[in-house]
């Protein structure tokens, strides 16, 4: 667990260089709307612990996740679809770290937030509608998973780490008391490629989603490790 609160750490402490002041992902211009579901996810429902990379726990208020990406699926895009993007995003990340996961010490609600990529996937062929649970992520792996090729699509870097490729799951600060809210985002491109490769992370992917859009979809599901804020959550 150590390992998991170190790499949160490191993140905290870079985060205003891993992430980009760009523009929510979520107001990219699109024309059309595609079908997005997520498995076990309702709209700007709870997300399930098992996509989670860090979980409530009783002893330490936090604890390592199984950190499986779910089954997202997508309804086919427009005439033109030449490839498909997935973005993660959560857009509730704080600005400031310095009281993150700190005993007597909470991150209010009303500090400014920031976004916080969790999987950048581009380059999906056209003929695929979905990505399978655990295909990209099905546990936390300490030395990252690498970005570039797969089976899938092309992997950018996530925001935990400068090497880190791939899905890795929520991890909000269990001390945050705003709710966060993760965006599960897929484009339909009128390109096949988006001639991205190395270590991309979430801006350069999304400045270059913007000029390839032609539909696009999504489903907000919510995570959190503060407790007060769960039992809320679990009340509504």
């Amino acid at each position: 667990m150590s390992a998991v609160l170190t790499r949160f750490a490191l993140v905290a402490a870079g985060l205003g260089l891993l992430i980009g002041a760009v523009d929510h992902p979520a107001a990219a211009a699109a024309t059309k709307k595609l079908a997005v579901a997520v498995d076990g996810i309702k709209n700007r429902g709870r997300i399930p612990i098992a996509y989670a990379y860090c979980v409530p726990a009783a002893k330490g208020h936090t604890a390592a996740g199984a950190n499986m990406n779910p089954s997202i699926k997508w309804s086919k895009g427009p005439y033109g679809t030449q490839s498909y993007a997935l973005i993660v995003v959560d857009t509730d990340v704080p600005t400031v770290f310095d009281d993150a996961n700190k005993e007597g010490k909470t991150i209010p609600a009303s500090m400014k937030r920031r976004d916080f990529y969790h999987l950048i996937l581009v380059d999906i062929p056209a003929t695929s509608s979905s990505l399978a649970m655990g295909a990209d992520s099905n546990g936390i792996t300490e030395s990252g998973k690498p970005p570039g090729p797969t089976p899938n699509g092309i992997r950018g870097i996530n925001d935990y780490s400068a090497k880190n490729g791939g899905y890795d799951g929520p991890c909000p600060p269990w001390n945050d008391q705003r709710l966060h809210h993760y965006h599960f985002i897929v484009y339909a491109l009128d390109t096949a490629s988006l001639g991205l490769s190395g270590n991309f992370g979430g801006p350069a992917a999304m400045e270059a989603i913007a000029k390839h859009t032609l539909a696009k979809g999504e489903i907000v599901g919510t995570y959190t490790q503060n407790p007060a804020l769960g039992r809320k959550a679990k009340g509504k």
